[in-house]
């Protein structure tokens, strides 16, 4: 089994959505074409550093090769089928991460691990530029200035893609018991950053 064909196992929610838009045989030949264009895009981009991998390999470029070969097999329906198969999995995990959320005790261990966690996946080692805030206790800020989701969306020809891997953060984060997500705007949006700022919510 290829890498390619093994990134796209993980992918099956698109896939099962593909199925319910797409008549007849289209969807085999829309994830045959996904697997021939993550095999071309593997090989254009070689080996990309250890941090900035986990992001292209796993979601990045199985997106853009998803989307666009439904492109060409259905460019009317190729936007809609990744925007609504990609909110309903954001919204399946916000819903598991809501159950943990209302432990006690886990909203500041959830920030807390969210500070550290940020500067790692997020952090420049990832493909990321950043500003990190001091922030009194209950609360995370950081501005992300670069994003390799932007940065290799728009390379490959999908920047309309990075939208929808910003809005996985609202569906994700935003309906936390306890807890305040708050954006204003993002580069996939055409802002300046992405503003993140998270909050205990205070009685």
């Amino acid at each position: 089994m290829t890498k390619a064909e093994k990134i796209l196992e993980s992918k099956t929610f698109l896939k099962n959505e593909i199925e319910k838009e797409i008549p007849g045989n289209k969807t085999a030949r829309v994830w045959q074409k996904s697997k021939e264009k993550l095999d071309a895009i593997f090989t254009s981009y070689g080996e990309l550093p250890k941090g900035v991998a986990p992001h292209t390999d796993s979601f990045i470029f199985p997106s853009a090769a998803i989307y666009l070969s439904l492109k060409e097999e259905a460019p009317d329906k190729a936007f809609e089928i990744m925007k609504n198969s990609m909110k309903e999995k954001s919204m399946k995990t916000g819903e598991s991460l809501a159950k943990m959320t209302r432990i006690p005790g886990f909203k500041k261990f959830f920030l807390k691990m969210w500070d550290s966690l940020s500067r790692k996946m997020f952090g420049e080692t990832a493909g990321f530029k950043n500003i990190f805030y001091d922030c009194p206790k209950g609360e995370f800020r950081m501005d992300i200035t670069q994003c390799p989701y932007n940065k290799y969306l728009t390379e490959l020809g999908c920047p309309e893609l990075t939208q929808l891997f910003c809005n996985n953060d609202i569906y994700t984060y935003g309906k936390l018991p306890g807890l305040k997500f708050t954006r204003t705007k993002t580069l996939g949006t055409g802002g300046d950053c992405c503003d993140f700022k998270m909050e205990i919510i205070k009685k």
